[in-house]
């Protein structure tokens, strides 16, 4: 069986390359940091992914939006880069990207601390359905390839949402490796989500984006999305959730941008 999924990868890399130009395009033109950091057998590996996760996904537009070849890449390869040393096996689950114009709205009911269940509407760049398909807008990807917002990136936000649920729930604990602890996790990711929200009750300017503080989840997708977008700005403010997340991506964004400086940080 490894043997035919061997022979099915090298059938699809070699059959169904992305384009020479256009991923050159995407990794050199005054896209994203996080690519243009990435060491060349990184981007190697990274164009192997995509092309492999193009073949297993489905994109589309919403709202009349024409997807063009070079926006699928975009989303795809910024998808991949969080599992550049899981694989793609950590995304079996789901199939579907669905990209949107720009941000869009939902209406959900929800209950307050009482028990009263009431419909809010809510504007959204991105979600992420357990088992159903990642939303996303392109407005917002776009700003954010353009590196106008260092340690925002919704792909990656949405995309630790659905490793997070591969434990059933979104509640900030994804998958841990054999090698890591768990209670050590938990520590260091109750005292980094507590200390937020303790800053935002104190009217304290946060060290991060505030979003984290509104659930556990949210704590892990905007610290993964700070780790790999503006890891000396995370480092400096959450050092030991830096550490943790070096585990469990089997990555250390930090030495990509030692030589070129942090984008955002202070």
């Amino acid at each position: 069986m490894k043997w035919l999924e061997h022979q099915r990868i090298r059938y699809t890399l070699s059959h169904h390359p992305i384009p020479h130009q256009a991923w050159e395009n995407l990794m050199h033109n005054g896209y994203a940091a996080v690519f243009r950091e990435m060491s060349a057998v990184e981007r190697a590996h990274l164009r192997e992914l995509t092309t492999l996760f193009l073949r297993q996904k489905t994109l589309s537009g919403a709202q009349g939006l024409e997807v063009s070849t070079e926006m699928v890449l975009a989303v795809a390869a910024q998808a991949c880069v969080p599992i550049l040393k899981l694989g793609l096996d950590y995304y079996n689950s789901w199939v579907e990207i669905v990209i949107y114009p720009g941000a869009f709205r939902v209406a959900r009911d929800a209950a307050d601390e009482a028990g009263v269940v009431s419909r809010q509407e809510q504007t959204l760049s991105g979600e992420s359905w357990a088992r159903g398909p990642v939303i996303l807008s392109w407005d917002d990807m776009a700003s954010e390839l353009a590196g106008s917002r260092p340690g925002q990136n919704v792909v990656m936000h949405e995309l630790a949402h659905k490793l997070d649920m591969l434990n059933g729930d979104a509640n900030g604990m994804p998958p841990l490796h054999s090698d890591m602890v768990r209670q050590q996790w938990t520590d260091v990711f109750s005292s980094a989500f507590e200390y937020l929200q303790r800053q935002l009750e104190h009217h304290f300017h946060p060290d991060i984006n505030s979003y984290a503080a509104t659930s556990p989840a949210e704590f892990f997708a905007v610290v993964s999305e700070y780790f790999f977008t503006d890891p000396h700005r995370l480092h400096q403010r959450f050092a030991e959730v830096y550490e943790q997340l070096v585990l469990f991506y089997r990555q250390n964004p930090l030495l990509r941008f030692s030589s070129s400086g942090a984008p955002g940080s202070e």
